[in-house]
């Protein structure tokens, strides 16, 4: 499958999607989104971390300092309860707007 381009304003309802499953740190969040949308989306870090930046003023994401995988220290982001309330309503809207376009896209008008 070759990837897909991350549509604007998109990348912090995958952040918090990948989040919701458990609390990672900034390069596993890049691995599990990889890994959720079956290699079909990759986030760069430049993008990435200015997200988590905004999620955590916003009180979306909480941070801790832990040790990683690689036995090194990582800031770890986890979702908090505001989190999983505004991914909630983002995955609601998201449906709604997938359902619509679909409506459009499949049903217009032929040449």
């Amino acid at each position: 499958m070759s990837t897909a381009q991350i549509l604007p304003g998109t990348l912090e309802l995958l952040i918090l999607r990948a989040l919701s499953l458990g609390s990672l740190h900034g390069y596993g969040v890049l691995s599990r989104i990889e890994q959720l949308s079956s290699g079909a989306l990759l986030v760069e870090e430049g993008a990435l971390y200015p997200a988590l930046w905004r999620l955590e003023r916003q009180g979306l994401v909480s941070t801790e300092w832990g040790v990683s995988d690689n036995n090194r220290k990582a800031k770890f982001y986890a979702v908090t309860r505001k989190g999983r309330a505004k991914l909630g309503e983002q995955m609601e809207a998201w449906d709604r707007l997938v359902a619509a376009m679909a409506l459009v896209l499949r049903n217009g008008v032929t040449a």
